[in-house]
């Protein structure tokens, strides 16, 4: 019986997954009950599929299930009903070990608090998803400072956030989030609490980290940002309003 439910799940697989997919959506709802008797949908049947080193921008109003969708896709959450694969596995049915698990290990986190622990150094804020997964102290130091260096870094690695400019605090946060080598960059506003010429500088480094080869999910509200990516997702209400090339892909 078990064989048999694993042959069924692989097939279910291969239908739905296709080669170079990273994220596959398919009719995710997403509902929460307010009060005794009130439903809220927060996302409303979203399919999407998005590939390998493709450069996303998933945009919307306040309220329009953006963030819903991005915890969803970042793993912190799980839908009412649909289907969620991430590199082939259907982690719309795993557990929040499991969850947790798959998150560490396929998606980097970038959030515009930088969420930096302050009492910390760069390197070591760098190193704590490889303290989180045991990876051993020698190895992680030495990713650390090779994830540091990717962005910039070398020079600040032994200075604490308070020391560091906001940029340089978005660059540690990035650096952190490479630092596993993750299938997905997953950034959330990640210029919100930075002035216009450091968040272009931000935006600038994730096109270099695009044209290395990363896939990168940018989840904003401002279309300047948004047209940094090659592809917009717009939401509203829950649902998928539009998805196109981004103006600047349409210019070229």
């Amino acid at each position: 019986m078990a064989l048999e439910s694993t042959s069924a799940a692989q097939a279910d697989r291969a239908q739905d997954v296709a080669q170079g997919d990273v994220i596959v959506v398919e009719d995710l709802w997403k509902t929460y009950t307010m009060g005794l008797d009130q439903v809220v949908n927060a996302l409303c049947g979203i399919t999407l599929r998005i590939r390998h080193n493709e450069y996303v921008a998933i945009m919307g109003p306040s309220g329009s299930g953006k963030s819903t969708l991005m915890n969803l896709i970042g793993c912190l959450d799980t839908p009412t009903k649909g289907k969620y694969w991430l590199n082939g596995h259907l982690v719309s049915e795993l557990n929040d070990d499991e969850l947790a698990r798959i998150r560490n290990r396929e998606i980097g986190f970038v959030f515009q608090t930088f969420n930096l622990l302050a009492r910390a150094t760069a390197l070591h804020n760098v190193e704590l998803p490889l303290i989180y997964n045991g990876t051993p102290a020698g190895e992680r130091i030495e990713r650390a400072k090779a994830a540091l260096r990717s962005v910039n870094l070398e020079d600040r690695m032994n200075h604490k956030p308070n020391e560091l400019s906001g940029g340089q605090r978005q660059r540690v946060a990035i650096a952190r989030a490479l630092v596993n080598r993750p299938s997905i960059i997953l950034a959330d506003e990640p210029t919100g609490n930075l002035d216009s010429k450091t968040g272009d500088e931000i935006m600038a480094l994730f096109d270099e980290l695009h044209a290395r080869g990363n896939t990168i999910i940018v989840v904003t509200h401002e279309p300047d940002i948004a047209e940094y990516a090659h592809r917009v997702v717009y939401i509203r209400d829950g649902m998928i309003a539009s998805d196109a090339v981004s103006a600047r892909v349409a210019k070229a």
